[in-house]
């Protein structure tokens, strides 16, 4: 990628979408990290699914000082449903890159430069993941620290914790290039108006579980292409046990049939929040 086209990309309006649900520590960290970015997202959604008050107050106490605003979409706590609560961010963004995140990672502090530089148009981005263990996560959360060592003993993925420009750009079409199994709903990167074409996500999907695989699928379906972001893009995720996955066949059966069918729009999807159309074609 030459300097002029990572320039460009630079000048793009981003949206950071942060989900989360009943965890204000690791928000916090969270939103910690991505207020000390070489390059801030123009605006900052939390997608919250359901959490209690005190998620609310501490979204309010940072509006006060966060350097971009910073805002708070709700819905009721009716089990897992981060598709649901994603659409609505989705549909409240104002700009035209959307970045996506859980709010249980702490971001490295070029992690949305990584992300503008490897953007381009008829393509999403899928990134990786750094996982911390128990103790170094409560020691982080206690501190309200946002940076450790390379090396620190705690984490793993080792491989993924090295930001090295020329192997990032290097690997964006080389890498796993067409597994749309292959990727991480916690750090992937969209253009809204692709999302807004497949009708954003599949709000059928409940529960834990492959709900970022089959919004993969239908952008895939439709022609936009997927990339990889390695060696960039890093972010170092919070120990938590895993989630419960109930539900993770059914939605198993879901994805299989997007893939078979080659469907590219599904029915119960963002266009349900009429604002995101009327805002995008203002």
């Amino acid at each position: 990628m030459d300097m002029a086209a990572i320039n460009s990309n630079h000048l793009i309006k981003t949206t950071l979408i942060i989900s989360t649900y009943n965890w204000p520590q690791a928000l916090h960290l969270c939103l910690l990290s991505v207020s000390r970015q070489s390059v801030l997202p123009d605006e900052v959604i939390i997608a919250d699914d359901g959490s209690t008050r005190e998620t609310r107050d501490l979204i309010e106490m940072m509006q006060k000082t966060f350097p971009v605003p910073l805002l708070h979409v709700w819905q009721e706590d009716e089990g897992f449903q981060l598709a649901r609560i994603r659409n609505k961010a989705i549909a409240r963004s104002s700009h035209e890159y959307i970045i996506q995140v859980d709010g249980d990672l702490i971001l490295h502090k070029h992690f949305v430069k990584d992300h503008l530089e490897i953007s381009k148009p008829g393509t999403f981005v899928t990134g990786s993941r750094v996982l911390m263990n128990k103790k170094l996560s409560d020691k982080l959360i206690h501190a309200k620290k946002t940076s450790t060592g390379l090396l620190c003993r705690g984490l793993t993925n080792h491989t993924n914790r090295f930001q090295i420009r020329f192997l990032r750009n290097y690997f964006a079409d080389r890498y796993k290039a067409n597994n749309i199994m292959k990727l991480r709903g916690c750090n992937m990167a969209f253009w809204r108006k692709d999302l807004i074409q497949v009708n954003g996500y599949n709000e059928d999907f409940y529960g834990w579980g492959r709900e970022d695989n089959e919004i993969a699928a239908r952008l895939a379906n439709a022609g936009i292409r997927k990339r990889a972001i390695k060696f960039g893009g890093i972010v170092f995720h919070l120990y938590h046990p895993e989630k419960c996955r109930e539900h993770c066949e059914e939605n198993e059966r879901r994805l299989a049939q997007t893939i078979t069918d080659k469907i590219t729009y599904c029915s119960q999807g963002v266009n349900q929040y009429t604002y995101a159309l009327s805002e995008l074609y203002a």
